[in-house]
């Protein structure tokens, strides 16, 4: 018969020798139930060592203690969790309803594995279905009396709890006397570890609150414990269960960090560059634009590539000075990727800096606040969310693999394209993270099969440390590296189609939205219009793509690129199609010219617009210096200047012989539009000293 029992009558045990991330999480779900836990162990030492996983002996003989003086209280209810990889999900009045409803004076979860001692299986009872047969030491509740009878016998610190319970449960004659059951339909406990298919998480879609239930029970267990091999699929859990969402990210909010200016934490600011990547110039302004005190940071850049040695030694010649220090290595150094990881991180630790914020080359901040609202979130470790502009490629795995590879989780394209918003517990991380120094001693980048990221999570995970990643912010995305080609001249003009933001970013001028709602559009002649177009470092990264192809024609009536052989009007080029950039350009042409030839020319549409010529034209005296007048074999024609008129060139433009008008004072990266056939018979002025170049295409023959 159970006595009617008041919820102070119920006592809360765990152990925890250390204040884990994962017993932090528990003790916050216990609060969030107003569940109140007693912590056994804290601060004390046994003879283990392993401060995350205590010795179940030693378990035993801090609980016993703990509830000597309750061993003849009838009325009390003890329940025992572990803490670091339990979490609570219901009030202690449901947890006794529960209980009570078992008919049992003591209750052990269940699991589906016989451990630690196999040979026992045949010894439990059996069971029906799906349920789980085998006793699991990592949660259970009784009255007082009986409690402390389990654990009256001795044990030492380092033995087997499981086995200890396991064996009395065996004994059928004790098992009676004690009334001691398992929970074997997960009423009250859920064990993890072999139970994957035995659950599922549903999510309220209006507050994002979830809920844990067993499917094959349809219970909704309100202890969930990640025994043996589920700790990841816990984490998982444990980003929706105890109210972690109500509508908004609650956890979002608890633990904040108040930053002090005149104290603030003192950053190895770590830059590791172990591959070529795209737009490496954009990447170092973002470095440069963390709001951060750069006495401060201390600056490491690691990098296993020639190619981008220069800018980073060019970075730190320029910036270093405002850092309390500024490092690089080079690729000349012969550093591989583990070595430069390891190398920034004995140097976070020699300057006993606070954090280490890792930042990779593919990282690129677009909000320079980032480190600042990342120290906030109050973390051992925290990322901000970075994917691949408008892709689902990201800085995060939501689950792993049996081998510890990638698996996509439930939630991943939901908090990639940021329609779930929070701080969630993940597997994996990389390309930008913010480490705390207490961690500084567990991480590890040397791992014999897993590449040094992945290495580096698994000594995280191993060590009980989470790795949470936030996109309750847009800070930045990564860039894509794939088919990065390093060989040719200028390789980032090449990567419009695999990195249209940065292209984009690179390569377009400032002021060319503006054009698209502008009033008024100049134009120096009769229906030419004169507008911003590109960059200067459009400019010059295709001139020098052109030169360093050097195939320029040789300005005669014979061009066997032509069908047909012939040019009637004949200038010293090179066509897009010889340097690989034809379709890249016609791309270009779609983007970028098309809408501004919508705006202009009102009426005309044609999308894609054609073009069989994209050509850039180098005037020189001594080569080609003016071309005659003629018809351009379009509908209409862009001419964008490449360079500058009085600093690399004299003389120059063009003249339109019907409005007897010209266009002389051309400015570098902008664009003459204007009709091709009939109306714009058109000749290029006299080149009188330097080079000029200009990019022609004929559009809509």
């Amino acid at each position: 018969m159970h006595l009617s029992i008041s919820t102070d009558k119920v006592k809360v045990f765990t152990v925890a020798t250390e204040p884990t991330d994962g017993y932090a999480r528990y003790v916050r779900s216990a609060r969030i139930y107003d569940v109140q836990v007693t912590t056994l162990g804290l601060g004390e030492q046994w003879k283990g060592g392993d401060m995350q996983n205590p010795g179940g002996g030693f378990k035993i003989n801090l609980l016993r203690k703990a509830i000597e003086p309750l061993k003849d209280e009838q009325d009390t209810i003890v329940l025992f969790t572990d803490s670091y990889d339990v979490i609570i999900t219901a009030t202690i009045e449901e947890i006794v309803e529960l209980f009570k409803k078992s008919k049992a004076k003591l209750l052990f979860s269940a699991e589906k594995y016989c451990w630690p001692d196999s040979s026992l299986t045949d010894a439990y009872p059996e069971v029906e279905g799906n349920a789980s047969r085998f006793l699991n030491s990592g949660a259970f509740i009784g009255y007082a009396p009986q409690v402390f009878a389990l654990l009256k016998e001795d044990i030492k610190d380092t033995d087997d709890d499981q086995l200890y319970y396991t064996k009395v449960f065996l004994d059928e004659a004790r098992r009676a006397k004690l009334g001691m059951k398992l929970d074997t339909q997960s009423r009250l406990f859920q064990n993890l570890h072999g139970a994957k298919n035995d659950v599922k998480l549903k999510v309220d879609i209006e507050t994002n609150q979830g809920t844990l239930q067993n499917v094959n029970f349809l219970t909704t267990p309100a202890i969930v414990h990640g025994n043996g091999l589920s700790k990841i699929e816990l984490n998982a859990y444990g980003n929706y269960l105890a109210k972690t969402f109500n509508g908004f990210c609650t956890i979002c909010q608890e633990y904040l960090l108040e930053l002090d200016e005149k104290d603030l934490p003192v950053i190895s600011l770590s830059v590791i560059v172990p591959m070529a990547v795209p737009f490496f110039d954009q990447f170092l302004e973002g470095i440069e634009k963390i709001n951060y005190p750069k006495q401060n940071l201390h600056l490491l850049i690691y990098s296993s590539v020639e190619l981008h040695d220069a800018d980073i030694k060019s970075f730190v010649n320029k910036h270093g000075e405002k850092y309390a220090s500024a490092k690089y290595t080079l690729s000349t150094d012969k550093l591989d990727e583990r070595q430069g990881r390891q190398l920034a991180l004995e140097q976070a630790k020699l300057r006993k800096s606070d954090y280490i914020f890792f930042i990779d080359g593919d990282a690129h901040i677009d909000d320079g606040e980032v480190l600042r609202e990342l120290l906030k979130l109050n973390k051992q470790f925290v990322a901000p969310l970075f994917a691949k502009y408008h892709e689902l490629w990201s800085n995060f795995w939501g689950a792993l693999s049996e081998g510890g590879f990638y698996a996509r989780s439930h939630d991943y394209v939901d908090i990639v394209k940021r329609d779930l918003i929070g701080m969630f517990n993940v597997p994996h991380v990389t390309s930008i993270y913010l480490v705390k120094s207490s961690a500084f001693d567990v991480l590890s980048f040397q791992h014999s099969e897993y590449d040094p990221d992945m290495a580096m999570c698994a000594s995280l995970r191993n060590a009980g440390i989470f790795m949470f990643i936030s996109n309750q912010r847009y800070f930045g995305h990564l860039v894509n590296a794939d088919s990065f080609d390093t060989k040719v001249t200028r390789p980032d003009f090449y990567t419009l189609f695999s990195n249209r933001y940065d292209w984009t970013e690179k390569y377009i001028h400032p002021n060319y939205s503006a054009q698209l709602n502008a009033t008024v559009i100049e134009q120096p002649c009769p229906d030419v219009y004169w507008m911003a177009i590109v960059t200067d470092a459009f400019c010059d990264d295709l001139v020098a793509i052109m030169e360093a192809h050097g195939t320029w024609s040789d300005g005669s009536n014979n061009d066997n690129r032509l069908e047909g052989g012939y040019e009637a009007v004949p200038t010293r080029d090179i066509h897009m199609k010889q340097v690989g950039l034809e379709v890249l350009y016609l791309k270009f042409l779609e983007l970028f010219v098309r809408p501004l030839q919508e705006r202009v020319f009102t009426g005309y549409y044609h999308n894609p617009p054609r073009a069989l010529m994209n050509f850039m034209v180098r005037y020189r005296p001594d080569e080609q210096p003016s071309l005659r007048p003629h018809h351009d074999a379009s509908t209409y024609t862009i001419n964008i200047a490449m360079n500058q008129k009085g600093i690399d060139y004299e003389g120059g433009g063009c003249r339109f012989l019907r409005y007897n008008c010209s266009v002389t004072e051309t400015k570098k990266g902008w664009m003459l539009m204007h009709p091709g056939r009939l109306t714009h018979y058109h000749e290029g002025l006299l080149v009188t000293k330097g080079t000029r170049y200009i990019m022609i295409s004929f559009i809509d023959p």
